[in-house]
């Protein structure tokens, strides 16, 4: 009687999983396949994206040309450690554009120009 109540336990064990995996509803996602609309085209990768090169055009500096009021805050003090001369009374090395230029402090005019290397 026991190997019979065992085994009926151990077969109803076996039979459930078995039970449970047989096919049931189907759960899939909607589909959108609209015939009068764009959503059945691929989109195309041609013309969409343009992008514009953008120039920079650098400013050339020059003796004698005069350099805004607003550029000349950048004041190389240090000048020996860009190897730089001692400039004059009343001129003043200014960093701008990664360049170095003498200019005069009163009416910014450039005495001269090194390029930089740092």
């Amino acid at each position: 009687m026991k190997r019979l109540i065992l085994s009926a336990v151990a077969l109803s064990m076996l039979a459930l999983p078995i039970s449970q995996a047989q096919a049931g509803p189907r759960h899939e996602p909607p589909r959108y396949e609209r015939q009068d609309s764009q959503w059945n085209k691929r989109p195309s990768y041609d013309n969409h994206y343009k992008y514009k090169k953008k120039v920079v055009k650098k400013h050339r500096w020059e003796r004698g040309h005069r350099v805004p009021a607003w550029q000349r805050k950048h004041v190389v003090k240090d000048y020996h450690r860009y190897g730089l001369r001692r400039p004059a009374h009343g001129q003043q090395w200014v960093k701008v554009d990664n360049d170095f230029l003498l200019i005069s402090i009163a009416s910014g005019l450039i005495g001269g120009i090194i390029a930089s290397q740092y």
